[in-house]
């Protein structure tokens, strides 16, 4: 079992930026592949970004495309979005997940059932 920890939500004003973290325990964090989602009440999870498990493929939906950055760092078992240029539309409660999923592509990345252990998530909201 792994047990996800997210960590760096708050309040930031559009155009801002944040980073998020995700810890993860376990000695097989590197065997999963780590994947960004967000929530609003009332809403579907949404998928945001994800990344393979060497760390060297990522994939991003369109909505944060070239404003999002996710990267992982195998040696402390963490996971990080760095979020910039923020927008009200933002605002969600962000959730990392882990998969085991053996081929990594951005069609089985971006579904939620696709994903084995989820975090509580954190919210981050996103004044205008």
């Amino acid at each position: 079992q792994v047990q996800l920890v997210e960590s760096g939500g708050g309040l930031v004003q559009a155009g801002g930026s944040l980073r998020l973290s995700c810890a993860a325990s376990g000695r097989t964090f590197s065997s999963y592949a780590m994947g960004w989602f967000r929530q609003v009440s009332g809403k579907e999870r949404e998928f945001v970004v994800a990344i393979n498990r060497g760390g060297g493929t990522t994939f991003h939906a369109d909505s944060v495309k070239g404003r999002s950055t996710i990267s992982r760092d195998n040696a402390l078992n963490t996971v990080y979005l760095q979020m910039n240029n923020l927008k009200p539309e933002d605002t969600a409660v962000y959730y990392c997940a882990v998969s085991a999923a053996i081929v990594t592509s951005a069609s089985i990345l971006s579904r939620p059932m696709r994903y084995d252990y989820w975090g509580q998530g954190t919210q981050v909201t996103v004044s205008s």
